[in-house]
């Protein structure tokens, strides 16, 4: 049998900010009503109330005010290298999924030049020139498409080994009169990749994307408050829309990637998909099932962190693969030979969906 390369994660890490914003923070918001950019009259205690019975959501994580992106994604680079042992040297590129750059506290405007990946370059004191930097974005599936750009790279024979980062900093760019601000959080989470030769598949097997041209699901708009000026925009998104989508569509994707692998979804030990909103994942988990004529799903097979983390955009799928793999995930665990699956949902719209076999 032939030696073919494949794509391998030697190391993990993640940055999960210390600051806790639990849902009681919201109590005195000024909340508006987006069809009527009237403030609610129904209290803020039955807003949050009923948030929670959609997303599950109790917590979210905040960045501390003098930190921005980059130091989030830099902090989870720095645990990766110290789980792999790999000098940072030895990096041939250097991918960051993110959406809105360095975010300042108390600015609306990112900062995008020069690139998040080089900014961690120069953090970790990476002197090499000959290290590729790249940012992508591609909504909260900026990891996973990333990861899918990293598998291309290492095929490709011309480079051996990267880093790949997913961070974002939504609490600065969500609407502080919206509902929806609710929902957002920060953080980062890492993985290295570097290509090795074997007889036999490993690493990432598959993967299958989607998009579709419907830029109005999630985007940036004015504040729902008209007393913000209009030169402001934030990040806006039309929650039951992308509710309908994501149903219809990932549980397809997420098929289609498997078949690519040629692998049924009994092979599948674990799925980590986008942390969203909890509902709306187990919605699509128990849709795949039912492709595979499960009328039940094991929630074990599916773990989840946005109870307590919120969403973290490009962070959640990669800082979640990090936790799950040190044992930080009660009751879950990935173990060498598993096949899991890396899937998330965002905006663009843009789906991906990665089948990734342990190696030993």
């Amino acid at each position: 049998m032939n030696k073919k390369i494949y794509t391998v994660i030697v190391g993990t890490g993640s940055f999960v900010p210390t600051r806790v914003i639990a849902n009681d923070f919201f109590l005195n918001a000024e909340f508006y009503d987006p069809a009527t950019n009237k403030k609610f009259e129904t209290p803020n205690a039955e807003i949050i109330r009923k948030f929670f019975e959609i997303t599950n959501i109790e917590e979210r994580r905040y960045a501390n005010d003098d930190q921005v992106t980059s130091d989030l994604a830099t902090l989870a680079a720095r645990d990766a290298i110290e789980t792999s042992g790999i000098d940072p040297e030895t990096f041939d590129f250097i991918l960051v999924a993110h959406n809105f750059g360095d975010m300042i506290n108390g600015l609306v405007q990112p900062e995008n030049c020069p690139a998040l990946a080089n900014r961690v370059k120069t953090k970790l004191g990476i002197n090499n020139p000959a290290v590729l930097t790249n940012d992508v974005i591609s909504g909260c599936p900026g990891w996973t498409t990333a990861m899918i750009i990293a598998d291309a790279y290492i095929k490709s024979g011309i480079f051996k080994r990267g880093l790949v980062i997913g961070a974002d900093v939504l609490s600065r760019v969500a609407d502080p009169y919206d509902r929806d601000k609710m929902i957002f959080s920060d953080g980062a989470g890492a993985a290295i990749v570097e290509g090795i030769e074997s007889e036999v598949p490993v690493g990432i097997l598959s993967h299958s994307c989607r998009s579709d041209n419907d830029h109005n699901m999630l985007n940036m708009g004015d504040s729902v408050n008209q007393n913000i000026p209009k030169s402001n925009k934030y990040l806006k998104m039309l929650g039951s829309k992308v509710y309908v989508y994501a149903l219809s569509n990932v549980p397809g994707v997420v098929k289609d990637s498997l078949d690519k692998a040629n692998l049924h979804l009994d092979d599948i030990s674990k799925v980590l998909i986008h942390q969203a909103n909890e509902k709306m994942d187990e919605a699509i988990l128990s849709r795949v099932f039912k492709l595979y004529g499960k009328h039940e799903y094991d929630k074990n097979i599916m773990p989840m962190t946005i109870q307590h983390f919120g969403n973290s955009s490009t962070a959640t799928v990669p800082t979640l693969l990090d936790l799950v793999l040190k044992d930080k995930m009660e009751d879950h665990q990935i173990s060498k030979g598993d096949n899991i699956i890396l899937t998330s949902v965002g905006a663009g719209m843009t789906i991906n969906s990665i089948v990734y076999k342990m190696h030993e």
